[in-house]
């Protein structure tokens, strides 16, 4: 009953929270086909690349974009910071031993903290750990860092988890999903309005992506931007556009929706840092 019940939520465009009954493994699962099924003529790892997968105009102008990607100055620059030692002496080598290729460990869950842990707030913690000034999360030098991270991580599979020993880890996931389809701003859409009902369709000059694959391509240069951005920059974006008050980067909000829509990308391959107009 419970996956009937789910599916036909998401047949007839996600309004409302899953079912709460059913496990993440299910509605990852259901949400998979759900998309795959939307879009027959997609290879699943296709979703990996966003609305790219499914907007064949703007992917031939994305991947001549990708000829002389805009982000190699930014990836340059990450190299660098991975590559200076701190004023103590120490580097991110030092907090990140199995670094710089490690994206693919965030988010996860934190036991100890009780919390979703990112990879820009470990970022964060590493520099505060050795005496330096954190990192704004949403536009600057920590889009130097995440890009060399993410581009040495390249291939890597998704694959949160959700410990099963720690009940607030499946709460996070949980908030996170709730954040994912409630209705917000003086629009009233939610993210799932716009990415599983909508899906395809267009606004204005710009196609909806599929709600699979928007977590494997951060920090993305958008040309609406003209610069590097986080993903946390972009939640705000959508939060704006839909009329609502964002909420803060690096708060509980956005990192428990980051780790319930990773969690939904499990085994689609990384491959940040991205380029979108």
């Amino acid at each position: 009953m419970k996956k009937i019940l789910l599916s036909a939520t998401l047949l007839t465009a996600a309004l409302i929270p899953l079912s709460a009954s059913a496990s993440p493994e299910e509605e990852q699962k259901l949400i998979t086909e759900y998309m795959v099924k939307r879009f027959p003529g997609v290879e699943l790892n296709e979703f990996a690349n966003g609305v790219y997968a499914i907007d064949e105009i703007g992917r031939q102008n994305w991947e001549a974009i990708e000829e002389f990607p805009p982000y190699e100055p930014f990836i340059d620059e990450g190299e660098q910071m991975w590559n200076t030692p701190f004023a103590n002496g120490k580097g991110y080598s030092d907090c990140f031993p199995d670094g710089p290729a490690i994206a693919g460990k965030y988010p996860h869950w934190d036991k100890k903290k009780g919390m979703v842990i990112t990879l820009p707030l470990a970022i964060n913690a590493c520099l505060e750990a050795n005496g330096e000034k954190p990192l704004g999360y949403k536009k600057g030098k920590i889009n130097g860092i995440l890009a060399y991270i993410a581009y040495k991580s390249r291939g890597q599979v998704t694959q949160v988890e959700i410990p099963a020993d720690d009940p607030r880890a499946l709460e996070a996931y949980e908030k996170g999903k709730q954040f994912y389809f409630a209705r917000r701003g003086q629009l009233n859409f939610s993210c799932a309005n716009c990415h599983m009902q909508y899906a395809g369709q267009n606004i204005r000059a710009d196609t909806l992506s599929p709600a699979l694959g928007h977590t494997t391509h951060w920090p993305v240069y958008r040309a609406k931007w003209g610069d590097m951005g986080t993903l946390h920059r972009r939640f705000d974006g959508c939060n704006k556009q839909v009329r609502a008050k964002p909420f803060k980067a690096q708060g509980e909000e956005y990192r428990n929706l980051e780790y319930f829509m990773t969690y939904m990308s499990n085994g689609l391959p990384l491959n940040g840092p991205g380029a979108r107009k």
